[in-house]
């Protein structure tokens, strides 16, 4: 919302008479009635640094594990520090028209050295391994289970497995603690004696195996790309029973006639902490001494702080007895008759977004940190062209604000590297990311200037960093992150150059993130001057740090000389004569119309450059863009597009759109076009699995509810006619800093409360009526 441009609104409390009387919904879990067939059906348990996925199985259980640190690859400096002398003559070409032939160029000149992100030293997140638990049971060969039941509670984040063999009832509780932060898996069984398991822990490659004190271990090093010396980890495990006995083998844990047993996974790699296995040892022995149940308090304590901020419901659905593979099926079939299903959805974003990160530690990557192999789809890395944005879309709205925060950081250590970036292909000061990048800090082009060219990585890294600030208005944060937002616009302003054709101020070269036109004469290329996403980014940049310079009272010279480019870029978009915004400066025709990246719409969401309320042609056009994009893509894809429906005020479409996304599906093989859905645990497919569909979707939902960016708070401005009945939300977020919870009856707002830390006026949009509202602290 552009109201930290003119920086006049700060916080509020607000009241109407407000109930909330069903601000909650029944229970919150995924729940199944037999044990996961494949690795995309077992249940995602995390911390913010470890994973734990069990699969539920009956005679042998397979629980693969993660550590969100672990990467193979090391630093390296892949720039051609010779590229920059190309640039003329690339920019000439284009000038020409010659698009297909500034492209070879920088095929052969504007790409990284060495391998890029094929392989080693870039390196990939990989699984860290798994632990699998063999059961023997009593009087039996082969265990014959009854009443089966396997569930995950999205409001304590723990697991359980319960089912019944020869009358007896054995019980499993899983959790990643969020106290002494290490995994726990408890056994327990009903009668005394019969729990009979055999440890073990392997995985693929780079891997040893050893039981010593007690204890079972696996530790390796990755490889690094150069000596083969790249990152160390190790994991272990220890047992704890009530009765039996537990012994070791050369590469097991054996645990014979317990009643119950506790395992104690800590697992870690020298990531920035070289003493890491001194640390796991002491959270070891730090968590052994306490108590199974005050070990999973102080898990549901901490956890919980974070998730219970919000509460939501959209009404009753008759599908909530059905397992979730079952109910996911019942509502892609019939969504209207579960109201239930989307606000599960939706908290399992949230719980999500609160396991795969925490404030100190690294973003979640593509894949969250749920990993099952070693060479992870796409390297499980960050993608700067929509995909590690999207991730970070749900945290503010959804009142997970410091969840932003490992982004920043992650983004702050690419400054450096990004400076030589800019040095070695465009001469050019301050700093630069492209499309990919990982933990040691890579900046430069991918491998192929198709998309490895495209430049806009480091300028949207800067919206998601500002969010945070439109969100919070933490000053301080502000200062903290104000030099990577300079660094980032001093590298834009500097490539900018006037456009013969319209005189305006564009980039060049540029490109649409992974799309590509035909030229006049039958070829097709991907590199142009000026791309629309690239003007856009450098618009909302630019007034940001104007903002930014104002509030923080600095740089009076740099932000005059901004305010002048201002007026001479591009507008937030063109529009095409067939009525579409135009994805680049001239009106090429796309090489696939339905393409997966809708980059051209980035000044519709995140940024807010395009609204309903200001600059109605743009979202018309917005909206026949959409319409021949269609549809379908993969998960990724179809959250992008509800979240873009969602900010045309079209509930129904946004509706429609989260339908597709729950569409269910078993498909693994990569894929670019049409097919995304969620699997069985809910997870979003790409296909492969890919979290940001997840996290697309949550924020979309949320968008779907409050829109805080076209100046006002807007209540309901996308609810679809499904959700009209009744319903209530309380904890939102909006830009500003106010936390906003309200009923709503017959699609109209019954109650509301807005609150923040000082009073001030606000504008709020309610059941179509905008008012200026005062009210107290909250």
């Amino acid at each position: 919302m552009k109201i930290l441009k003119k920086h006049v609104i700060a916080t509020i409390a607000l009241m109407m008479p407000v109930c909330f009387s069903q601000a909650q919904q029944g229970p919150l879990a995924l729940k199944y009635d037999k044990p996961a067939a494949a690795w995309e059906e077992t249940l995602p348990l995390g911390n913010g640094r470890l994973g734990m996925m069990p699969d539920g199985g009956i005679d042998r259980e397979k629980v693969v594990l993660n550590d969100i640190t672990l990467w193979s690859g090391a630093p390296q400096d892949a720039n051609n520090y010779e590229a920059y002398k190309q640039l003329p003559r690339i920019q000439s070409l284009l000038k020409e028209g010659r698009n297909d032939e500034a492209q070879a160029l920088m095929d052969k000149d504007f790409i990284c050295t060495g391998k890029g992100s094929g392989s080693v030293p870039f390196g990939c997140y990989q699984t860290l391994g798994e632990l699998q638990i063999a059961y023997t049971y009593a009087h039996t060969d082969k265990a014959v289970p009854t009443k089966y039941e396997r569930q995950l509670s999205l409001q304590d984040a723990v697991a359980t497995c319960s089912y019944e063999v020869n009358g007896v009832t054995y019980r499993r509780e899983y959790f990643t603690s969020f106290g002494d932060d290490l995994s726990l898996i408890r056994l327990t069984a009903s009668q005394p004696g019969q729990l009979h398991l055999r440890i073990t822990m392997s995985r693929p490659e780079r891997v040893a195996t050893r039981t010593q004190k007690g204890a079972l271990e696996i530790y390796g090093q990755l490889d690094n790309g150069t000596d083969g010396k790249g990152m160390q980890y190790q994991a272990t495990v220890k047992a704890q029973a009530t009765g039996g006995t537990i012994t070791t083998e050369k590469d097991a844990l054996v645990i014979k006639n317990a009643t119950a047993v506790t395992l104690f996974v800590a697992a870690g790699t020298d990531f920035k902490h070289k003493d890491f296995r001194a640390l796991i040892d002491r959270q070891l022995t730090t968590a052994m001494k306490k108590p199974y149940k005050t070990q999973k308090e102080a898990h549901i304590r901490n956890y919980t702080r974070l998730f219970d901020r919000v509460q939501l419901n959209l009404g009753k659905g008759n599908s909530g007895q059905l397992t979730t593979d079952k109910r996911l099926a019942a509502f892609y079939n019939n969504a209207t008759a579960d109201n239930e299903l989307p606000v599960l959805f939706y908290q399992f974003g949230r719980y999500l977004n609160i396991c795969s990160t925490r404030p100190g530690l690294l973003p979640p990557n593509l894949q969250g940190l749920w990993a099952n192999q070693i060479q992870t789809p796409w390297n499980g890395d960050y993608h700067l062209d929509v995909n590690v944005q999207m991730n970070h879309w749900p945290v503010e709205v959804s009142n997970l604000s410091e969840l932003n925060l490992p982004l920043a950081d992650l983004v702050k250590g690419l400054v450096v590297p990004g400076q030589r970036t800019a040095k070695a292909y465009y001469n050019a000061p301050g700093w630069v990311a492209h499309v990919i990048t990982n933990v040691w800090g890579f900046t430069e082009p991918g491998e192929s200037a198709s998309w490895g060219a495209t430049k806009s990585g480091s300028g949207w890294l800067c919206n998601n960093l500002w969010e945070h600030y439109a969100f919070t208005h933490d000053k301080k944060y502000l200062a903290d992150i104000y030099p990577v937002l300079k660094g980032a616009a001093e590298f834009y302003n500097s490539l900018l150059i006037k456009d013969e054709k319209t005189g305006w101020l564009v980039m060049s070269p540029s490109s649409s993130p992974e799309n590509s036109f035909y030229l006049p004469n039958g070829k097709h290329a991907s590199i142009c001057i000026g791309a629309t996403i690239d003007n856009q980014i450098v618009r909302e940049l630019f007034d940001n740090i104007i903002t930014a310079s104002e509030v923080l009272h600095t740089d009076a010279d740099f932000r005059k000389e901004l305010q002048g480019k201002l007026a001479q870029l591009p507008p937030p978009g063109v529009v095409a004569p067939d009525g579409r915004i135009m994805e680049w400066l001239e009106d090429y025709k796309e090489t696939d119309p339905e393409h997966r990246h809708i980059s051209h719409l980035w000044g519709l969401y995140p940024a807010s450059l395009i609204t309903a309320e200001h600059t109605p042609e743009l979202a018309a056009a917005a909206k026949k863009t959409l319409e021949v994009r269609g549809d379908d893509g993969p998960s990724w894809t179809i959250a992008y597009k509800l979240l873009f429906w969602a900010r045309l005020q079209d509930g129904n479409r946004s509706f429609k759109l989260l339908k597709e996304l729950l569409k269910p599906t078993a498909r693994t093989d990569i894929n670019y076009g049409a097919g995304g859905g969620v699997y069985n645990n809910m997870l979003s497919a790409g296909p492969p699995f890919q979290i940001d569909g997840n996290f697309g979707a949550t924020a979309g939902i949320a968008e779907m509810l409050l829109q805080s960016h076209a100046g006002m708070i807007h209540l309901l401005p996308s609810v679809p006619d499904h959700w009209k009945a009744a319903g209530s939300v309380k904890g939102l977020k909006a830009r500003g800093n106010y936390t906003v919870s309200f009923d709503w009856k017959d699609g109209k707002v019954t109650s509301y409360r807005i609150t923040a830390p000082t009073p001030v006026k606000v504008k709020v949009k309610i059941n179509g009526e905008i008012k200026d509202i005062t009210a107290t602290k909250s």
